[in-house]
Formats: structure tokens, C-alpha cells, sequence
């Protein structure tokens, strides 16, 4: 998912999606389709949207450094879908397999072959990506008070949310609205009420990029060797 407008990122994403923005001397998005690819997959589909163009111009001159039997088609759904109503442009691409979806803005060293395993081990429709957010604010426990422990913005935040790296069968696509509806609001609550939602609890690295403090953040680790979602050794082409 590929075609939101970015707006949090300000003037950064006016002419540029979100995706393209270079973080450590590359776009965001080909360390993504890197992750994919070091899975062993092949096929992506890009759903684009917003400056639809921007990725078209990419990978026709060239876009990531892929395996040459990996294969990227772009998808046009306009820059003003939800990603509901966006996961529903690809239907007649996807309605006969298996399929990973995410979106075009996180980081993660999430084993995807072991998040596939969990899903053809438990059966339902649809896997989500459980984490734990970074925290924001330093950490204090009271006693009256009084303060008995300091921890000055922990590694994790209390509770999990969504990663946004899922693993469907196509029987999510009757989960899915008529209308223009996040997959957040609609189809994940629908599965979810039907039993048919699982999640794979993942304790390590993931970041999004949001806004551009997050994107500077994520371009520093990789200035200094610390991007846990990048192979050791990895090209920035």
C-alpha cells in the first residue's frame, strides 16, 4: 500500500510519496521489497495513488536493486482510497492465493517465513502483526510521592498494536466494504468479531515513519550501522 498522501510528512511528500524518501542513501520502499524478497518472495503489487507517477518514473528507470525473476506491477488507485477500498482495486489479482500485504512506510526485522508459519499452522483468514511501540515519554514509578524507578523513554510502550505486516487468504476480500473504509475500521473488525483474525507477536525491531522526525531518526540508525532492518552489508542503491 503505496498511495497515501503523507500528509504528516509535510512539504517532504508533496512531490515526493512517502515510500521514495530516502532514508540512508535509498528509498524506504526498496528495503521493504528487500525484506520480501530475502523471504524468497517474487510478485509484488504496488497499489499507488497519491503522485502515481513518482513510482512509475522509479522503476522505469530502474527502481530497487531486484532479483531479476521478481516481477513489480503497479496498480493506480487513486490518491484518495482508503486502504480498505484500496485492498479491493487488487481483488481480481489476488482472489485465488494466498497473500502478504503492508504498507509502504515501516521497518522491521519480523522473520516473515516464521509470521507465515503461524498462519498456515492456525487456519483463519487473516494474521496480523502484533508489536510493542516505541515509547515516547520517560518512565516513572511512584511510591506516594516519591519516585522509585527512572527510565528514561524504554525501549517498548505498554500493550501491542498493529504493525501493519498481514499475511490473508483471499476470503478476506468478503470482509472487505462497498464503500471507501480503512482496513482498520472495517475488515479488521469484521474478522476480528468473526473469530477469523489471529496475532504473531513480535518482540523486535519495527518503526514507522510518520512524520519527519521518524524519517530522520531511521535515516541516523542507518548512518550509524544500527538499522536492524537491513542485512549487514546491504547496498544503498
Amino acid at each position: 500500500m503505496v498511495g497515501g498522501r503523507g500528509s504528516r510528512m509535510g512539504a517532504l511528500t508533496e512531490t515526493t510519496p512517502k515510500p521514495l524518501l530516502d532514508v540512508g542513501g535509498r528509498p524506504l520502499l526498496c528495503d521493504i521489497l528487500g525484506h520480501y524478497v530475502a523471504a524468497g518472495c517474487r510478485r509484488f503489487l504496488l497499489a499507488t495513488g497519491h503522485r502515481a507517477d513518482r513510482f512509475a518514473r522509479f522503476f522505469a528507470s530502474g527502481g530497487c536493486r531486484l532479483p531479476d525473476d521478481a516481477a513489480v506491477e503497479l496498480v493506480d488507485t487513486g490518491p484518495d482510497l482508503e486502504s480498505g477500498a484500496r485492498l479491493r482495486a487488487l481483488r481480481p489479482r489476488l482472489a485465488a492465493t494466498s497473500f502478504m500485504l503492508t504498507w509502504g512506510d515501516g521497518v522491521t526485522d519480523l522473520p516473515l517465513a516464521d509470521l507465515l508459519a503461524f498462519h498456515r499452522r492456525h487456519g483463519r483468514l487473516a494474521t496480523v502483526t502484533a508489536v510493542r511501540p516505541p515509547a515516547r515519554f520517560g518512565y516513572l514509578s511512584l511510591d506516594g510521592e516519591r519516585v522509585v524507578e527512572f527510565e528514561e523513554k524504554p525501549e517498548h510502550g505498554p500493550g501491542w498494536i498493529n504493525a501493519a505486516w498481514f499475511v490473508f487468504e483471499p476470503g478476506v476480500f468478503d470482509y472487505l466494504g462497498d464503500g471507501n473504509e480503512s482496513l482498520e475500521r472495517g475488515a479488521l473488525v469484521r474478522l476480528a468479531r468473526a473469530g477469523e483474525l489471529m496475532a504473531y507477536r513480535h518482540a523486535g525491531f519495527w518503526r514507522c515513519m510518520d512524520t519527519p522526525a521518524e524519517r530522520d531518526e531511521l535515516d541516523r540508525l542507518c548512518r550509524q550501522g544500527r538499522a536492524p532492518w537491513r542485512p549487514a552489508g546491504a547496498r544503498a542503491d
